[in-house]
């Protein structure tokens, strides 16, 4: 039988679209397949595409700086600096973590489709940014305490819903000596995270109390080793910079033996904080406000202690015990001033989270409504500053108020709200109890005190009363 003879036989065709050698500008052929360049290009544009869709799924949701600043103010009082400073920082450092994510997705299609295709076929443009690596900006911050440091990094967590956790700087020591090593707070991150490692590379790490790991004045340190000091900022340089950490999966040291995991820390974010008692000194010194003599510096008006720690700078830092290569790694610094009283006195009510509220809401459960006065809530604020202990002192001065109420509040049957006076915040009364229908205005009428959440302008509300069925089903909801 006769067969017909084609002169492309011995000419090798791309498997895919059917096009010769002759066609095509190149052909990789294999054992019995072949495929031409413009189908390893779609290919490649395939993948690639692929990738850019994932690094959009795997990207966060980045608010604007001016919500982020809006977010904030919803649960922290004050500090409008502080607000704005950390606003851009984070906006900045993951407006970056995204951008890398895109570019290392699009990065190796194309370089695959221009090696493939010849530096003559591709009209692109050079990208003169093309080679720029942006570095991250970690925040130092500054200020007193009870002024709302580790309350807003904690919010900020919230606000950009990453993992957050919270480590305090004195008990972390130098590799090898008792103590946690820095990896530690790696370590719980990761758990914070539930064990994903990517959920942790873009997580919230926040440093207490970085002031007490200055280095020892006074010390000579070629026979004092300070490993609790200098030698933990050391250990934190290249972790705060960014670099693949090995990690314990349990305890606290790595051993051979032991599971570990690798997270690189240069997505990580990290603020760090501290009350940094005796910086505003040396500030003082730097600009002369302590000068003295006929060469010294006039001044109009003597500086407080918040207006020197907004003038700090990198030398002051190290004067104060800080390696300069910390203080390197650390370069957004904002300061967080000292609480006022009206400032304390907003903490209590304006919050959505306001500590009045908390309370409230625990009274609720057990069908009573908690009311304070406005003078009580003054006798709160001016305690707390009285103290010196900030807003971190005012649960424990509502706590001492109001613990024989809490303790009696369960076995109540008769109460139907309890009003917190100025009397009982100064220890020399307690919260009164009212019955059902009966008014605060009666029982304390000479006092003529304004309720704060009371009578006059707050429209009642049902209150669902935890009980047994059969309370519930004699006595029904009560209003309040």
């Amino acid at each position: 039988m006769s067969r017909v003879i084609s002169y492309q036989d011995d000419i090798q065709q791309c498997s895919f679209c059917g096009k010769t050698e002759r066609q095509v500008r190149k052909l990789v052929a294999g054992p019995g397949v072949a495929i031409c360049d413009e189908c390893i290009a779609l290919c490649v544009d395939m993948i690639g595409e692929e990738q850019r869709r994932e690094a959009d799924d795997h990207a966060l949701e980045v608010p604007t700086p001016a919500q982020i600043a809006q977010y904030l103010d919803t649960y922290v009082i004050g500090q409008p600096e502080a607000k704005r400073t950390l606003s851009v920082a984070v906006y900045n450092h993951y407006k970056r973590v995204n951008m890398e994510l895109q570019e290392s997705a699009a990065s190796s299609a194309k370089e695959q489709l221009e090696r493939l295709q010849g530096s003559g076929k591709v009209s692109r443009l050079p990208d003169p940014l093309a080679d720029v690596r942006v570095a991250k900006s970690n925040i130092l911050m500054l200020g007193p305490t009870g002024v709302g440091k580790t309350y807003l990094a904690q919010t900020l967590a919230h606000a950009m819903h990453v993992p957050f956790v919270i480590a305090d700087a004195t008990t972390l020591t130098e590799a090898g000596y008792v103590g946690d090593d820095v990896e530690t707070v790696l370590q719980r991150l990761i758990q914070a995270a539930d064990g994903d490692i990517e959920r942790a590379r873009h997580g919230i790490i926040y440093i207490d109390e970085i002031d007490k790991i200055a280095r020892k004045s006074g010390e000579n340190t070629s026979i004092t080793r300070d490993v609790s000091g200098e030698g933990v900022q050391q250990a934190l340089l290249k972790i705060l910079e960014g670099t693949v950490a090995t990690v314990p999966m349990e305890g606290t040291r790595k051993h051979r033996e032991q599971e570990s995991v690798h997270i690189d820390t240069r997505d990580i974010l990290f603020i760090c904080g501290g009350a940094f008692v005796g910086l505003a000194d040396i500030v003082a010194s730097r600009i002369g406000a302590h000068e003295s003599g006929f060469s010294a510096s006039w001044h109009d008006v003597e500086l407080t202690g918040d207006e020197l720690l907004a003038q700090v700078n990198a030398d002051d830092l190290e004067a104060f015990g800080l390696l300069p290569e910390f203080i390197g790694r650390l370069p957004v610094i904002t300061t967080l001033h000292a609480l006022g009283q009206e400032d304390l006195e907003r903490i209590l009510t304006d919050p959505s989270n306001a500590l009045i509220k908390q309370y409230q809401k625990l009274f609720m459960v057990d069908g009573v409504r908690l009311d304070f006065t406005q003078a009580a809530i003054e006798a709160i604020a001016a305690t707390a500053i009285r103290q010196g202990t900030g807003a971190r002192g005012l649960r424990s001065i509502i706590e001492r108020a109001l613990e024989d109420t809490m303790y009696d509040l369960p076995q109540w049957r008769d109460v139907a709200r309890v009003v917190v006076d100025a009397d009982a915040i100064d220890g020399t009364g307690k919260p009164i109890p009212l019955a059902p229908g009966q008014r605060f205005s009666d029982v304390r009428e000479r006092m003529r005190l304004s309720v704060v959440g009371g009578d006059d302008g707050v429209p009642t509300a049902d209150i669902a009363i935890v009980r047994s069925d059969d309370d519930a089903h004699r006595d029904g909801p009560r209003r309040a």
